[in-house]
Formats: C-alpha cells, structure tokens, sequence
C-alpha cells in the first residue's frame, strides 16, 4: 500500500511540484497574485482624497513610466535581434487591451464596488481564457472548465448581493465595468502567451508597459485639464506605490510566470489575490465583511481551482 502511495504523483496546478522551474514559476505567480492584489486597497485610500479614475490611473503609469523605460533599453541591448514589425504591433494591441483598457475599466468600476469584489470579479479571468482558448484555438472545454464556471460565477453573484446591499444599483454598473477588465486581461493573458516564447517575458511586459502608460497619459492630457495634476502628497504616494509595488514588479513577476508555467497555470495560482484584498480591505478600508461574501469567495476561489488541481500517475 505504501508502495502504491508513493508511485503516485501529486501535481498542482498541472505541474510537479519537484521541478525547480516550475516551482520558480509558481513562486513568481504567488507575487504576482500578491502585487496585483494590493492595488485595489491604494485605489481606494487614494480615492478617499477626491482624486478620479483617470487621473490617479494617468499617477500610476507617469510613475511607473521611468522604470519600463530603462529595462526596455537593457533588454535591447542584450537581444539578439530587434523585434520584427509583427510582433511589436501585436505587442502595441496587447499594451492596449491588457494594461490600458483593463486598468481603466478597472479603476472606474472600484469607484462603486468594494475592494473585495472587485478582486473576485478579476480572479474568474481563468475561465474566460479557457473560453476564448476554446473559442479561437479549438481547445476543448473539458468537464472541470463547467464545473469551474457554475462554481465561480456562483460565487460572484452571491458577492454582488453583499455589495448591492451597501451600495445599491451602482454596485452593478461598477461590477459590470470590472467584469469589462476582467475580459480584456484575460485576452492579454492568451495573447502574452503566443507572444512572449518568441521575444522573452521582459522584452514583451517593458514594451507594453510603455505603450499603456504612454496611452494613459495622452488620455489625461486630452480630458483633464493641467490644474488636475494639482492633488494632495498622499494621492502622489498612493500613485507611486501602485507604480512600484501594484505595477512594474508584478508585471516582471506574471510575464516570467507565463514564460515557466505558462498562461493558465500563472491564472489559477491567482487564488491567493481574492483572500488577500478581502482581509486588508477589512483591515485597511474598514469594508465589510459578510457571510455571504465569505461564501461567495470560497465558489469562486473553488471554482478556479477546479481547472488545475489533477492527480497524475
């Protein structure tokens, strides 16, 4: 019986967890998860300052900026050859989609939503690539990618009671707005995947960093107006942490990540993002926390772990 057990091999998330590699790129996707989670509680001690969506967002990027700047130019000069023409414009419409349009829709919809549902609406983006996986690769949608679904849209309707309680219809429009990010990370994630084996994971985060940020700002600079750049020191702060610590390392982190386990694996190690904004928002931004968003968590975080946990012999 001993002998059984031990010809067994367990893997998570579809690989073994005695592989340095991919033990590395689960490491990876862990800060990532954790980067990115963090986001939503600095958008919201910012908000607290009267500061907007595309103005706080048009902070982050303008601060972020320097960074992928700089590790552009050094990828450049150790690179073999220059990226073709084909897979900069793929990168430039990644840039946009993933980084730019999510962030945006993102950033407005936590304007009327809690920190905690906005990171469970994010964290179902594993099932949207298993759809669009299916829809333009042909990829089959197998028997835990249903289950996946029913559990993780469960949970998020019984998120959206608790929020709709607190925040009335609004908490619907905002949760429509994420759900909007959620699909365009989500193609960003497919396509950063195609894309990034052929030009290395920090080549492709540097250049479409700078096309998203360079968005934002021209985006600023045609609907706001100079005088906005006027805010308190706290909203700069909250701006430059989210550079930092909710944008230029996490990108790193998650490009590497899909580079070692690839697009759907670095998805589902996200299931530590939805715990994580729930507590330090309760502790933080003093949100709520009900037993039905604790529920609906739980379907959700269930959900997406029903895509990769497997057993192998």
């Amino acid at each position: 019986m001993n002998a059984y057990i031990r010809s067994k091999t367990y893997s998570l998330f579809n690989f073994k967890l005695s592989n340095p590699a991919q033990m590395l790129g689960l490491l990876l996707a862990i800060g990532a998860a954790l980067g990115f989670s963090i986001k939503a509680i600095f958008v919201k001690l910012a908000y607290q300052y009267g500061v907007d969506a595309i103005t706080l967002l048009m902070f982050r990027m303008l601060f972020a900026l320097p960074f992928f700047v700089v590790f552009a130019i050094i990828e450049e000069r150790k690179a073999d050859s220059p990226i073709s023409l084909k897979h900069m414009g793929i990168i430039f419409m990644l840039g946009l989609i993933g980084y730019y349009l999510s962030s945006l829709l993102d950033f407005i919809g936590l304007q009327y939503i809690t920190a905690g549902l906005e990171r469970l609406i994010l964290f179902i983006y594993p099932t949207i690539v298993v759809m669009i996986s299916a829809l333009f690769f042909g990829k089959r949608i197998t028997k835990e990618a249903v289950i996946a679904l029913l559990l993780s849209y469960t949970g998020i309707a019984l998120a959206m009671y608790h929020d709709v309680q607190i925040s009335g219809e609004f908490a619907v429009y905002g949760a429509v707005l994420v759900f909007g990010a959620t699909v365009t990370y989500s193609i960003f994630l497919v396509g950063s995947g195609e894309v990034i084996p052929k030009v290395g994971a920090k080549r492709f985060t540097a250049y479409a960093m700078i096309i998203s940020c360079i968005a934002v700002i021209i985006q600023f600079g045609l609907l706001r107006d100079i005088s906005d750049l006027r805010q308190p020191v706290e909203v700069y702060a909250y701006g430059f942490a989210m550079a930092v610590f909710s944008t230029v390392i996490p990108a790193f982190l998650l490009a590497s990540s899909i580079h070692r386990i690839g697009a759907s694996q670095t998805a589902i190690v996200g299931a530590l993002g939805p715990i994580v904004t729930i507590v330090i928002a309760a502790v933080v931004l003093n949100e709520a926390v009900s037993l039905m968003q604790m529920v609906g968590a739980l379907f959700v975080i269930a959900g997406v772990f029903s895509l990769g946990l497997k057993k192998t012999s």
